[in-house]
């Protein structure tokens, strides 16, 4: 929006609104999802800024209000992403001066419980990685979709290692084909979809991929179950990793991952009087968090200019 020589960008809307969502089936069966939505509107509502007129703006209250109504109108389970859809659907579509809306959530990891290795009716746990989505609705109807993974915590005890590393007068790290790999991964990747008619009319679609795009990033990670696959560095590995969703999963056109490396040093005690209280190999060690390596990527298709 431009006025007097000046450039404004602009957008407001509601975070952190929680809902929780239980379906009851007849057959005594539940569903249930919980989930941290945030909404933002891009709008003509220039007025608001410039003169203090309101007339055209969606109160943020209102889009809290909107979050609990359309979950009770999902009569059935529905994935992070199909919610952020509808929500953004209805945005872009009730309000004519709404031009985009973008809705995140984050779906708290509620996992059905097992009993005797029977799946329970009703009982949930709460487990530990969080299936994120960001989702962006265009009044003309195009979208983008963007799912993701925080907190994936991943750890292996051999089979990696970190060598011919620049050196300089201030590196002291000895190069090692033998080290613990840990990190807690955190990826996103976006679908090709550019249009709600082009996504799959399939219930749970995209809890389907995203439980999909998690198994090839822990197996590309840990490798086969006998021995594992090396790891020269976590760049390799990211990179492995992110080629591997692209490669298996066709509707993703691109995966962004961050990897910190979590370290675990190696524990040598000597004392004055016992120079081998504690002797490393390759068993004790001092896990850290701070400080730790940084570590991240996006990798895309390259898309053709034919």
């Amino acid at each position: 929006m431009a006025m007097d020589g000046l450039k404004l960008e602009q957008r407001h809307g509601k975070a952190r609104v929680r809902v929780g969502r239980a379906w009851r089936q007849p057959n005594g069966v539940s569903h249930f999802a919980e989930w941290n939505v945030s909404i933002g509107l891009l709008s003509d509502c220039l007025p608001a800024y410039t003169h203090g007129d309101n007339s055209d703006i969606v109160a943020t209250d209102t889009m809290k209000n909107t979050v609990y109504a359309k979950a009770k109108e999902s009569e059935q389970p529905l994935s992070v992403e199909d919610f952020a859809i509808l929500l953004g659907k209805h945005f872009t579509s009730f309000y004519p001066q709404v031009t985009a809306a973008i809705v995140s959530i984050v779906e708290k990891p509620w996992e059905r419980i097992h009993i005797d290795g029977q799946p329970h009716d009703h009982g949930f746990k709460l487990g530990s990685e969080k299936h994120t989505t960001e989702v962006t609705v265009k009044k003309s109807g195009a979208l983008q979709v963007i799912s993701g993974i925080e907190g994936l915590a991943v750890l292996k005890t051999t089979q990696s290692g970190f060598e011919k590393f620049i050196r300089d007068k201030y590196t002291v790290l000895p190069e090692t084909r033998e080290r613990m790999l840990a990190t807690e991964v955190t990826a996103s990747w976006r679908y090709a979809f550019g249009a709600r008619e082009s996504i799959p009319a399939k219930q749970l679609y995209f809890t389907e991929k995203y439980a999909e795009v998690k198994k090839v990033l822990v197996d590309t990670f840990f490798g086969p179950v006998k021995g594992g696959v090396y790891s020269p560095s976590v760049q390799s590995t990211l990179y492995d990793m992110a080629k591997a969703v692209l490669v298996r999963v066709p509707e993703v056109s691109q995966v962004q991952l961050k990897m910190p490396n979590i370290h675990f040093l190696p524990v040598n005690l000597p004392s004055k009087d016992n120079p081998v209280i504690v002797k490393f190999e390759d068993d004790v060690y001092l896990p850290t968090d701070e400080p730790h390596g940084t570590i991240q990527a996006t990798l895309s298709r390259i898309q053709s200019k034919m």
